[in-house]
């Protein structure tokens, strides 16, 4: 199998080293974080403490009290205390699909934490051959890349290491959802080629990697169905907590199948009043024939 580098010049994911800045934002105070996040100088700091004592509130809620603040920024100097990914506001509108990093206190970020925990219980208990998880769908426009981004997401937002992985060798997206290079990727890896920087961290979620495609390659079926495929699928597993792989939807070929039992799970989506029952059907049927176990069906509105 090629040997493939990380964003840091490693040569293999081990190696691939995350930044701990636990301890430094764990002593950092919510006020320290809005005055940062908002640019605050010393004259308006000292406005906002005042009328905290005055008040005998909080400094969020004074800061927003005084207009120096808004509820989205409490919010996010939070998510920084407690460890928890969240794009700043200045951060979603070059990403608007992150739902999970956008608004992860919204409905739908709880739609995918529910389903995130519907797929650790089945996939993941003790005792179990570990599996990446591949998301596929019947149809384009399904909103497959967009499910397989924000389950990404809520798994990084557990804390382990988690990556993403374009094999959508077809139609690839989650470089354009996640805002990263694309010069390099799996398919240069598959087709034997040394490649620096292929798995990429994602700005602001320390525990989240990306693989994209790279190249499109005139060959997609072909190169996840020679070994080195199912060899690199093992070798991830070895090195992160998750893997979630991104596939072609199932109109286009055998591609999906053939990732689903590298994988040895898959979870299905769908379109809900657009996927018709009889693909669904066919999918699932094809994906039932391989090792793959299929760990749910989930309707997408998005």
């Amino acid at each position: 199998m090629a040997k493939f580098r990380d964003s840091q010049g490693h040569s293999d994911t081990a190696t691939a080293e995350m930044p701990d800045e636990s301890n430094e934002v764990a002593g950092r105070s919510i006020g320290s974080i809005i005055s940062e996040t908002r640019n605050l100088g010393a004259e308006q700091v000292e406005k906002i403490l005042k009328h905290q004592r005055e008040k005998g509130i909080r400094f969020g809620e004074a800061a927003i009290s005084l207009g120096y603040a808004s509820i989205d920024d409490v919010m996010y100097a939070l998510s920084q205390q407690f460890h928890y990914p969240y794009a700043a506001q200045s951060q979603r509108q070059a990403n608007p699909e992150l739902v999970t990093l956008n608004k992860p206190f919204g409905v739908q970020a709880e739609s995918f934490r529910a389903i995130r925990s519907q797929i650790i219980m089945r996939l993941f208990n003790e005792g179990q051959q570990r599996r990446a998880i591949a998301v596929v769908s019947p149809d384009s426009g399904d909103g497959k890349t967009f499910f397989a981004a924000n389950l990404a997401v809520t798994l990084a937002q557990l804390g382990g290491r988690t990556l993403l992985v374009d094999a959508d060798l077809r139609g690839p997206r989650q470089h354009e959802v996640f805002g990263i290079p694309n010069s390099a990727g799996l398919s240069g890896i598959l087709s034997g080629r040394a490649e620096s920087k292929v798995i990429q961290q994602v700005a602001g979620v320390p525990s989240l990697f990306v693989l994209p495609v790279g190249i499109k390659p005139p060959n997609p079926l072909e190169l996840v169905e020679r070994p080195a495929f199912g060899l690199l699928i093992r070798e991830l597993l070895s090195k992160f907590d998750h893997v979630v792989v991104d596939t072609p939807a199932a109109m286009y070929g055998s591609d999906c199948s053939v990732i689903a039992a590298r994988c040895g799970a898959a979870l299905v989506v769908a379109r809900r009043g657009k996927s018709l029952v009889c693909s669904l059907n066919d999918l699932v049927a094809n994906i039932s024939e391989t090792p793959a176990k299929i760990s749910g069906v989930v309707f997408n509105e998005f």
